[in-house]
């Protein structure tokens, strides 16, 4: 059963740093914050890829990549934690590009998924270093990065296997 997670006692929800670190609220739901905020941005991308194709993905993803730096420090502070779990907004900005690299149907996006939370998860080489090098929210959103753009990797070799077995 998912339970929520209290905000930092200095924010509201009502404030940018909250709901946006948050990504509405669904980073504080537990367990598993990170796993909510990706399932809660795919809406998202949805109605933004076929409101404007991937470009506007792209777009959406680049902004609130630097959006999401100064509300993740912001949340950050506020708990008085480098890297807050409730901050899903990483979580967002990774997903998103993820998706705007695969094709839109419904087997490519399911699998970006699972393909973008093992490599959140497990943080491999170089997203533990990268994790390491790099603080504040800039470091909250940069691991994320890299493990998006490794699935991605892991997507297409996976699809290109696939093609070749085939």
């Amino acid at each position: 059963m998912a339970r929520l997670t209290p905000l930092p006692a200095p924010l509201r929800l009502h404030q940018p740093a909250a709901w946006l670190a948050t990504w509405f609220g669904s980073g504080l739901l537990r367990p598993a914050p990170g796993t909510w905020g990706t399932l809660a941005a795919i809406p998202f991308a949805l109605g933004l890829y076929y409101a404007g194709g991937p470009l506007l993905l792209l777009m959406a993803a680049a902004g609130l990549f630097v959006a999401g730096i100064p509300v993740a420090t912001a949340y950050c502070r506020a708990a008085e934690r480098d890297d807050a779990s409730e901050v899903v907004v990483d979580e967002v900005v990774a997903i998103w590009l993820v998706l705007v690299a695969l094709p839109i149907t419904p087997l490519a996006w399911i699998s970006a998924f699972f393909l973008f939370r093992f490599f959140d998860i497990l943080k491999p080489w170089p997203i533990r270093v990268i994790e390491r090098r790099f603080k504040g929210g800039f470091g909250v959103m940069i691991d994320d990065i890299f493990a998006a753009l490794l699935a991605v990797a892991a997507w297409y070799l996976l699809y290109f296997l696939w093609m070749i077995i085939a």
